[in-house]
């Protein structure tokens, strides 16, 4: 038993697989899953076994390209009346501490590493240690140990209301 072309697919099944994906996506995303379907299915075809239930096949593939194309939508910038305030050019919050990144900067790679990781980004020592190549152990040292010297190096005094004082 040979398969029919391909283009006979696509003319005999494309009407069932765009209404299949504009009921799971909606009419603005289905026509580009709808083509990403058919490329998708006319690379794998010459794969297909002659006897494979080629309806299924296809909706099998357009399930696929739906749930692509709705975490693709999940990803994309979502609309807002009003735009944030504009971040410092320099990278920075208008009250970042200088003092504070000469702290920073005077401790070994490793120590300012795990100190930002673990205490600003909020990773726990076994990413850290993956991310710099030492163990959790050695990543959960380095921080205590940046952290300890942050601590003599960088004094700051406070008032009972957390206002610095120098």
């Amino acid at each position: 038993m040979s398969k029919p072309p391909f283009q006979q697919i696509v003319t005999e099944y494309g009407p069932l697989v765009l209404r299949v994906i504009r009921a799971v996506l909606g009419p603005d995303d289905a026509e580009d899953a709808w083509s990403e379907t058919f490329l998708a299915a006319m690379k794998a075809y010459p794969d297909l076994p002659s006897e494979a239930n080629v309806e299924a096949w296809l909706v099998t593939i357009a399930h696929h390209k739906a749930i692509d194309a709705t975490r693709a939508n999940a990803r994309r910038p979502a609309p807002v009346e009003e735009l944030p305030e504009r971040p410092s050019r320099i990278g920075r919050p208008q009250d970042w501490d200088g003092d504070l990144w000469q702290a920073l900067k005077a401790l070994p790679d490793r120590q300012r590493q795990a100190v930002a990781y673990h205490y600003l980004a909020g990773l726990p020592y076994k990413e850290i240690g993956a991310l710099t190549g030492c163990s959790a152990d050695a990543a959960r040292r380095a921080a205590a140990d940046g952290i300890k010297t942050l601590r003599s190096t960088y004094p700051r005094d406070t008032d009972e209301m957390g206002v610095a004082r120098r």
